[in-house]
């Protein structure tokens, strides 16, 4: 009974803040999103990572990269001597697009538990490593950087990828100082390494016979160097100083198989780094929230669970 109510109260909770009624083609408009009266403070806040004129704003105007962030809706006056914890969230798409309905739901569902919630537009193709990889870090540095004026606890910032979006998650959360952009000032003052990395049907292995050879060929090209696709092949790099991890795949997806989420989970199982891993029978590839599936859409309720301890409390 415990357990259906809080289910309910999760879906209810979503109802409200417009999430499950939105459509895949229609999330990217917060037309049936109605904010809290007032606003939150920082409330669908844009910012750009990169100077103006900078070549690390990439060859796509739709993908210069940039943050948005989903404040929640908490009084000025109960935010004193708090801090909340926040989740940079990395759609996917296969680097060659991102994915609008794994963005902003999940910024919009932390908000409800008082995480902020920051969406992550990255470089895609044309443009190749280290592109991508690059705006992450930055973004998860500009975080720590601006921790107090957003009221974030640096030492509480995760990092969230669906499928390519999860490659490039578990690169980051893997693989911290991998590669230091020349532009990025913050490199070098702030850890770009993610407190907790959460990965849903993610593209893990270029390498094995699961790997899935479309993201590698968007992200590194035709003829890429051997070296850097085994070094891009994150079930390989994890070590014990990877954080936690919380992994969501389905056995039957036929678009990254479910080995990938596997394959990184028996790794951190191998170097201690604590890891919880579900894998459901049935769901096709990219079912985001899954609203249309309630016995796959439980997976929403298990992620909020594990984060439990960095929900806001009263």
């Amino acid at each position: 009974m415990k357990q259906h109510k809080r289910r309910e109260f999760l879906r209810n909770a979503a109802i409200s803040a417009g999430i499950f009624g939105l459509l895949p083609g229609e999330i990217n408009s917060t037309a049936t999103f109605t904010p809290p009266d007032p606003a939150p403070e920082f409330q669908d806040e844009e910012i750009l990572l990169w100077q103006e004129g900078s070549e690390n704003n990439g060859s796509n105007p739709e993908y210069r990269p940039k943050i948005r962030i989903y404040y929640p809706a908490i009084p000025k006056n109960e935010m004193e001597n708090k801090k909340l914890a926040a989740v940079l969230i990395c759609p996917g798409g296969g680097y060659y697009v991102q994915a609008p309905h794994e963005g902003e739901p999940f910024a919009r569902l932390f908000s409800l538990y008082g995480i902020v919630g920051v969406v992550l537009t990255y470089r895609v193709f044309p443009d190749r490593y280290p592109g991508s990889y690059s705006d992450a870090c930055r973004a998860l540095r500009w975080l720590r950087e601006n921790a107090d004026k957003y009221r974030i606890d640096p030492q509480r910032i995760g990092i969230m990828g669906f499928s390519a979006g999860g490659h490039l998650a578990s690169t980051v959360a893997t693989q911290p100082d991998l590669y230091k952009n020349p532009e990025d000032d913050l490199a070098g003052k702030f850890s770009s390494r993610p407190d907790r990395v959460i990965l849903g049907y993610p593209v893990i292995s270029f390498v094995d016979d699961y790997a899935h050879q479309g993201s590698a060929k968007s992200l590194l090209g035709e003829d890429p160097d051997p070296a850097m696709v085994k070094q891009l092949s994150n079930n390989y790099q994890v070590t014990a100083d990877t954080p936690p991890a919380f992994l969501f795949h389905t056995a039957d997806d036929q678009g990254v198989p479910v080995e990938n989420s596997l394959s990184f989970a028996e790794a951190c199982i191998k170097n201690k780094v604590p890891v919880e891993l579900h894998v459901f029978p049935e769901g096709r590839h990219g079912v985001g929230m899954a609203r249309e599936d309630p016995e796959l859409s439980i997976w929403i309720e298990n992620l909020m669970n594990w984060l439990r301890d960095w929900h806001l409390k009263p």
